[in-house]
């Protein structure tokens, strides 16, 4: 499946949960989700029929899929890299995602949203161990210092970011430094430890069909 290009408002409506992926819109009275809590279409306000196991299923690995900005093969990657490891194949699949420099950047401050972030990432303004990365997917390693290179600490778009973030208001796997604009990749996440209401034990479900 090719990447999707449509309204991202639409996205969140369909998978009846917000997924954040418009940065400040999201949390402004804008927010389609808000003001249309129904699915789009002609027939979005009628009552919806009762949904079958695999509906259920695609549409938990649909959010995760979108949230996180990824293609159908891309998303597919991953999962079967979860698999190869040991331990719970769905809380492992979402480690990998939540290691993606892209992500991290989002959850550091850096960018309003996740596509925001690998906008900047492609457009190298982030260092990881002092090197230029711009590949969004980037899995990070434990103890991976990402900072905003030197040239693009004054960018609008990320002191606007920074701006929303309290120091030390990141996740438990993450640390940051605002006055340095830097931060560290420390761990590897729980599940717990990972901020989205989502079932991957469906999508593991569905993959084993």
């Amino acid at each position: 499946m090719s990447q999707y290009h449509g309204s991202a408002c639409k996205i969140c409506r369909r998978e009846s949960k917000k997924l954040f992926l418009k940065g400040d819109r999201c949390h402004s009275p804008k927010c389609s989700f808000e003001r249309k809590g129904y699915p789009p279409g002609m027939q979005g306000r009628r009552r919806r029929s009762k949904v079958s196991e695999y509906g259920l299923q695609l549409r938990e690995k649909q959010k995760i899929r979108y949230a996180y900005g990824l293609g159908e093969r891309q998303f597919h990657r991953f999962f079967t890299e979860a698999q190869r490891k040991k331990g719970v194949t769905g809380e492992i699949l979402l480690q990998l995602l939540e290691s993606r420099l892209d992500n991290v950047i989002y959850r550091m401050g850096f960018a309003n949203s996740r596509r925001q972030a690998r906008q900047l990432v492609r457009h190298r303004h982030f260092l990881v161990n002092d090197r230029i990365v711009d590949i969004p997917s980037y899995c990070l390693r434990p103890d991976d210092v990402i900072r905003v290179k030197e040239r693009s600490k004054k960018l609008a778009a990320v002191h606007d970011a920074m701006q929303k973030v309290r120091e030390g208001k990141t996740v438990p796997f993450l640390s940051l430094d605002k006055a340095k604009m830097e931060g560290v990749f420390l761990e590897r996440p729980n599940r717990a430890d990972i901020p989205f209401d989502v079932n991957e034990q469906l999508v593991v479900e569905l993959y084993s069909r």
